[in-house]
């Protein structure tokens, strides 16, 4: 693999080629999505950028317009023999509000829509079945349906974010993490494709 490191950038342990998969998540800022995703046992990397818009190579700014039609996402290359895309979907869920269309807290606009684009038919399933099991619970505690959209990203373009983007909460231990959780757990279920 081109640029890949021998130990992780975040948490200084020594990596083995693995079998690698790729997810991407919108949850609103990417800042703090990052770091959650990261933290994730069997997570390789992660990158923050721009997807789902019609611009190419937009720019924060312009992206923070909304008028290029990008949501921020994170990227999440992980190896499956150690976490499997279920626990990552289960962490999508759970770190933000499905339920808020195009805002996560103070955070306005369609850049902050939440929103998940599947590598494969796999977790394409997987996604759509999290998200019923994951609805039934927000029902049960009288929340309202789930907006988060679940796309395939063959086609869509993942364009990285600018530099001082990238594990920015690295780079910035006290900076803006926002993240408005619904606050409802996600069951302890199996979720098979």
């Amino acid at each position: 693999m081109q640029g890949y490191q021998r130990v992780h950038d975040c948490i200084q342990t020594e990596r083995i080629t693995p079998m690698k998969s790729t997810a991407y998540f919108a949850t609103g800022c990417f800042w703090g999505a990052e770091r959650r995703f990261w933290q994730i046992e069997g997570v390789l990397e992660t990158s923050v950028g721009y997807m789902g818009g019609l611009t190419a190579n937009p720019t924060y700014e312009e992206v923070c317009t909304g008028k290029t039609g990008h949501a921020e996402i994170v990227k999440v290359d992980f190896d499956e023999s150690k976490v499997s895309y279920q626990r990552l979907l289960e962490e999508f869920w759970t770190m933000h509000d499905p339920t808020s269309l195009n805002q996560q807290g103070g955070d306005i606009g369609t850049q902050y829509r939440s929103a998940i684009y599947t590598t494969n038919d796999s977790h394409h399933q997987i996604a759509i079945n999290s998200r019923e099991v994951y609805q039934a619970v927000l029902t049960e505690q009288g929340l309202d349906l789930i907006v988060s959209d679940i796309n395939r990203s063959e086609g869509v373009t993942y364009f990285l974010a600018e530099e001082y983007h990238q594990k920015y909460l690295i780079k910035n231990p006290k900076g803006y993490d926002c993240h408005s959780s619904t606050g409802v757990p996600y069951p302890a279920v199996v979720v098979s494709p």
